[in-house]
């Protein structure tokens, strides 16, 4: 029943009439709506700091699985932490990585996003990212290569050690410096254990037939990561985040015109390993020349013509 706007004002008076009367009020509490997502229910207990950059993650497009990755192991870590309290056992973990995919698909960025994240779940002391490739690790005599190797593993201390296309250490054979890289990579896991993450990235059949080269390798990596090619509407989204970051408009025409050749692209059967996101920035920058070429035309060109990128601005190379 609805509460009389004077009901305060009758209780009062009642009390005063009738002083030995007891009162008793029933303060229903509020119903707390439970978390809608697993994001929701990682929010309600995660520092500001964590939450920031969770929301950055968030923001990237696409991505549902790796995201979904990094909300289990922050629920894994309270959880442990509950068990601690409760004097029960906890495994330690591990979080060494391995990403797979074709090129433009964000490992990069989620693997530097990946460690302010560690930074600020307590993992990592600093959340930095070394990013490396075989001619980083791989020396030009006996010795050298470990030598190269350990110094890496020394800098991506506190943070995270990111070894693009890891496949590659494995294509000289058997007598190649690449092999010593891969055995230094696997002590160095051995010797430091969590002082550092070691994310070993690269294409998804490269990297399947470099782990089963090596059987060592799958126990000491036990997240895998798959980064799926990006759909048509998903590069779309990403091309208004890109123009919109540098302060630019893509006009309707343009919208079209780049969205047909996104589709193109995508379905060549030539094309073995579209770039995804990488193709995108790629056309978009190439096109802010182009218009910076038909603008040169025009005396004083308006606002609105220094925003807008035209479908005459996208000139598509075959």
């Amino acid at each position: 029943m609805k509460e009389s706007p004077n009901s305060s004002a009758d209780t009062a008076d009642v009390i005063n009439r009738h002083p030995h009367r007891i009162q008793i009020v029933l303060n229903r509490p509020q119903r707390v709506k439970p978390p809608g997502t697993l994001a929701d229910a990682v929010r309600v207990t995660a520092s500001p700091n964590l939450t920031a950059v969770l929301d950055e993650m968030e923001q990237m497009i696409g991505l549902k699985k790796v995201k979904k990755v990094m909300y289990d192991i922050y629920a894994l870590l309270r959880i442990n932490k509950e068990r601690t309290k409760q004097e029960l056992k906890v495994e330690k973990q591990v979080f060494h990585m391995i990403f797979k995919g074709n090129p433009g698909t964000g490992k990069t960025t989620v693997a530097r996003i990946f460690g302010r994240i560690f930074k600020e779940m307590g993992i990592l002391s600093k959340g930095h990212l070394i990013e490396v490739e075989r001619a980083d690790l791989v020396g030009e005599f006996i010795g050298h290569t470990a030598q190269k190797t350990r110094e890496l593993v020394k800098k991506a201390m506190g943070g995270i050690l990111f070894v693009d296309e890891a496949y590659s250490l494995a294509r000289g054979g058997e007598k190649d410096f690449g092999k010593e890289a891969i055995d230094c990579l696997t002590k160095a896991l051995e010797d430091h254990q969590n002082d550092f993450i070691c994310i070993l990235a690269g294409y998804h059949d490269e990297m399947d037939s470099f782990m089963e080269l090596n059987p060592g390798l799958p126990s000491r990596f036990p997240i895998q990561l798959s980064f799926e090619d990006y759909s048509i509407d998903e590069l779309m989204e990403i091309s208004e985040l890109i123009v919109k970051n540098k302060q630019y408009q893509l006009t309707p025409p343009a919208k079209e015109k780049l969205k047909e050749h996104i589709a193109k692209s995508r379905n060549d059967p030539f094309c073995s390993n579209f770039s995804n996101a990488r193709f995108i920035r790629n056309a978009i920058e190439d096109a802010i020349r182009q218009q910076a070429v038909r603008l040169l035309a025009v005396n004083a060109p308006t606002r609105d013509e220094l925003l807008q990128l035209a479908a005459e601005d996208f000139v598509f190379r075959q």
